[in-house]
């Protein structure tokens, strides 16, 4: 491991001042589940490290707040997988965490830190995608709310500014019922990478969002407005050359070790149309009487 400096600030202000200042050679430190991996085998070389942990104005509550579910900084996966808001209002999200690492990283890693490190495997992002999902960030500049299909670039990169600092993620309240689901494919049962994660969320108005991740640079999100994707009636053979137009943002990389473009593109064919079914069930289970 390579030396760096140590940062410890109490105030956000204090924080966000270190980050300005050394920029890409500075790391924020909350759970740490991949920075420190990163540390030891020298792919991240940082000037600084700067310890989240400390600052009186992060959190890491669940609450609601003026029509969100807001998650602070430091909410952990087993916060998130555990809280009955979640898992009654954002069923994918609470079934995407629970499939982060183990039972020992869940308990450290972080909702805002599984966003910032921006992996297009991320098993989180594609339930907030498909939930709307509001980034906050707060900068020299203040503080700026944004959706999250704006904030990933590229793996490993985000709109973030320099200086910036994300302090929470917001979810939409549901104003009406939902069905949502989250699935994913590995190489193997256990701790694995994703090859393909997937999730959707269907509305009572044939609403459809569908995000996908594992298979391209970034998570990507598409919408469904037609209401045919969400009619548990058409074909099967109908709603796979709607998902194909969906899935037009897929492009797995070739050299990937987990899966090959050609296995990852059937895989998401698959999942997409488990996932729109899936979904519509729950939504049916949630409108019955």
């Amino acid at each position: 491991m390579r030396p760096f400096e140590y940062e410890r600030p109490s105030e956000l202000a204090q924080a966000t001042s270190l980050l300005a200042e050394y920029g890409p050679e500075a790391r924020p430190l909350a759970g740490g589940t991949d920075l420190i991996i990163r540390l030891r085998d020298g792919s991240l070389r940082p000037r600084v490290v700067v310890d989240m942990k400390g600052i009186d104005e992060l959190d890491g509550d669940i609450r609601d707040d003026d029509g969100y579910l807001r998650f602070g900084a430091l909410t952990t996966m087993t916060d998130i997988a555990a809280d009955s808001r979640v898992r009654r209002d954002y069923p994918a999200l609470a079934e995407s965490a629970l499939f982060v690492g183990s039972v020992q990283i869940r308990n450290r890693a972080t909702l805002v830190g599984n966003m910032c490190n921006a992996s297009p495997a991320a098993d989180t992002a594609p339930a907030l995608l498909a939930y709307g999902a509001l980034i906050v960030a707060t900068g020299p500049s203040g503080t700026r709310h944004l959706p999250l299909e704006e904030f990933f670039v590229r793996s490993g990169v985000t709109t973030l500014a320099r200086g910036e600092l994300v302090v929470a993620i917001e979810l939409p309240r549901p104003t009406s019922s939902r069905g949502s689901v989250h699935l994913r494919r590995t190489r193997r049962r256990g701790h694995d990478l994703a090859s393909v994660t997937l999730a959707c969320a269907v509305t009572p108005d044939g609403k459809t969002r569908i995000a996908y991740g594992s298979v391209g640079p970034r998570p990507v999100l598409a919408i469904d407005d037609s209401g045919r994707l969400a009619d548990p009636s058409l074909p099967d053979t109908d709603k796979a050359g709607l998902l194909d137009r969906l899935f037009a943002g897929a492009s797995p990389s070739p050299t990937s070790m987990r899966a090959s473009p050609e296995y990852r593109l059937a895989m998401l064919r698959v999942l997409g149309l488990r996932g729109v079914k899936a979904a519509i069930d729950r939504l049916a289970s949630a409108q019955a009487p």
